[in-house]
């Protein structure tokens, strides 16, 4: 069975008549009846039947009909793909990247992408998630990773990975156990990402956690940076909390002390789009890099999240 063989069946189904396949498909009108006659023959049934000078379908090639669409149709799709891959000899990929990229092998995403497509322009934005979701709504970038959280309204979210979200203090005492929503709301807390406040990710789930068990969370001190929250921790200032991925940097401070929440709490990093938005094939192809990029971060022996398994 060949494509062109379900094309000229289709064809004649369409226009019923092998005379009207062939000129559709600018073949002979024999070679047409010859396709058909060679799929009836592997199949083992008539597809059409003769009534007076037309043709028309079989239950047979009822049946047969809707998959040969949808091999067709796979089929168009797979070399619309790969032509978009020779094809891309320029325009501009536009993408969301998470500000902590650095810690998921993301941070050299623009040079190793440069170098397969060195005639691409790229934008790549760094910043909040809830900052990138907004900007992939108002079409300011074609897409990006994100923390969920986020406001999906007109998204397309595709979760892909996930890492745990963990409490960091001096105080060896206060790592001993995991620590509950209560005991955050009681400690010193220094927060970060202090621009976004409470559209951050990790902020919304604590801060759901802590109405639900009748608690408030505030911060004693907020900063901008995680790297400024880390080093007044380590001055035992406050405490504070971040992804797994963030405590096995090289850069993370030598003498805090790690341990969960009671209830775990994890980052779910998700890629998102425009939904009903068709991505240009730079900005597809930039998309499809920074998630392999990602889940061969999850795979390898330092990473810190696990894959999330597709629905």
């Amino acid at each position: 069975m060949t494509l062109q063989q379900l094309q000229a069946f289709l064809e004649a189904r369409r226009g019923g008549s092998f005379t009207a396949a062939a000129r559709s498909l600018q073949l002979t009108q024999p070679s047409v009846s010859e396709l058909v006659r060679r799929l009836e023959d592997e199949l083992g049934m008539e597809l059409f039947r003769r009534v007076g000078r037309g043709l028309v379908s079989t239950h047979a090639g009822d049946e047969l009909a809707p998959f040969a669409e949808r091999a067709l149709a796979a089929a168009h799709q797979g070399a619309t793909a790969v032509r978009a891959l020779r094809d891309l000899e320029g325009g501009t990929a536009t993408f969301g990247l998470l500000r902590n990229a650095e810690f998921y092998a993301l941070s050299e995403l623009a040079l190793h992408f440069h170098r397969r497509h060195p005639s691409v322009r790229v934008r790549l934005v760094g910043q909040n998630s809830a900052e990138t979701a907004a900007a992939v709504q108002r079409g300011e970038i074609e897409a990006g990773l994100v923390t969920l959280p986020v406001d999906n309204e007109g998204l397309s979210v595709a979760p892909l990975v996930r890492d745990e979200v963990v409490y960091i203090t001096a105080d060896a005492g206060r790592a001993a156990c995991p620590r509950t929503v209560a005991d955050v709301a009681a400690a010193p807390m220094i927060f970060y990402d202090a621009h976004y406040g409470d559209t951050d990710p990790a902020r919304r789930q604590l801060a759901t956690r802590a109405r639900l068990a009748g608690v408030t969370v505030e911060p004693l001190i907020e900063v901008e940076h995680l790297a400024s929250a880390l080093t007044l921790v380590r001055a035992g200032v406050g405490d504070t909390f971040a992804c797994r991925a963030a405590v096995a940097s090289h850069t993370f401070p030598a003498g805090l002390h790690v341990t969960s929440f009671a209830e775990p709490m994890y980052d779910t990093i998700a890629l998102v789009t425009r939904r009903g938005h068709t991505l240009s094939p730079a900005t597809l192809e930039l998309a499809r890099f920074a998630q392999r990029t990602l889940l061969d971060h999850a795979r390898g022996p330092h990473g810190t999240t696990t894959i999330v398994s597709p629905r």
